[in-house]
């Protein structure tokens, strides 16, 4: 009949009524889980689908995002919040190299800046560097050892830790203080500090950091310091801790890891030094 061999193994391109409706479907659910987490980017949302027995493949999310405009683009910002021109002593960096196998061998924390209507305020956050959990937060007008205390308190009522659990900072005075080096010894906790200038020594909660900048702060205009103490709380206990997704996690939230934890099922976690993993982590 002189047809091409080729034609017995055509397949039309034209979808039927059941795949367009399931693309719309699926298109819906994407525009959905970018909406309440407008910085994900393709592959979170690919194992979101996942986590809700969504059938697809992380290439067609990434053409949709595409498509859509919906992959998100991020603009790096930097202000210097440390001061670790003091007198006071400086310790050694306890956690170089060092992978934790548990919740509360290590904690980690730092300080940022945002901005409101007519000034700047501080928010002081503590990490467990296993769960990725934010344990401990405060915020102030001052970017002082009362700060960086408040976060401290909160941390230790919450979580309680053993003795022995290290506490990793940077030098800045507000955690070099004698006020605040003291109220770590009360409870026994080994004080380690990063490499002058160093960030990749704090990469987890750099990458913490990151992540409140571009899917909070970025996205609000803040006129009060008690907008901003509202906002950012939701975020932290609503939405980072409870619904956010994370790679080093398996693509679990902090708390629902934790749960595992507590239940003995010891969830997989990459087994690469957690501390060498690139901040978009």
């Amino acid at each position: 009949m002189e047809i091409a061999r080729s034609t017995f193994y055509h397949k039309s391109k034209e979808k039927s009524l059941e795949q367009l409706k399931e693309e719309m479907d699926l298109r819906d659910r994407v525009e959905k889980i970018c909406l309440g987490f407008p910085k994900y980017g393709y592959r979170r949302v690919t194992n979101q689908l996942h986590r809700e027995k969504w059938v697809v493949n992380h290439k067609r999310v990434l053409r949709m995002m595409r498509e859509n405009d919906l992959l998100c683009r991020i603009k790096k910002r930097r202000i210097n919040t440390t001061d670790s021109n003091h007198s006071y002593p400086v310790f050694p960096n306890l956690i170089k190299n060092l992978t934790p196998t548990s919740i509360n061998q290590v904690w980690v924390c730092d300080i940022t800046y945002i901005r409101i209507l007519t000034a700047f305020v501080y928010l002081a956050v503590i990490l467990d560097l296993y769960s990725r959990k934010v344990i401990g937060y405060a915020l102030s007008k001052h970017i002082d050892t009362n700060l960086t205390l408040s976060a401290l308190q909160m941390a230790i009522r919450d979580r309680n830790p053993a003795p022995g659990c290290i506490h990793h900072s940077d030098r800045g005075v507000q955690y070099a203080s004698s006020e605040y080096v003291n109220e770590l010894r009360r409870y026994d906790l080994r004080i380690s500090m990063s490499r002058k200038g160093n960030p990749y020594d704090n990469a987890v909660c750099e990458s913490f950091i990151k992540t409140l900048k571009n899917e909070e702060v970025y996205l609000w205009e803040y006129k009060t310091i008690e907008d901003a103490k509202r906002r950012i709380c939701h975020f932290v206990k609503d939405v980072y801790n409870e619904k956010r997704l994370h790679s080093s996690l398996g693509y679990r939230p902090p708390n629902e890891f934790e749960k595992l934890l507590m239940e003995n099922q010891k969830p997989s976690v990459p087994c690469q030094s957690v501390l060498t993993q690139s901040v978009q982590s």
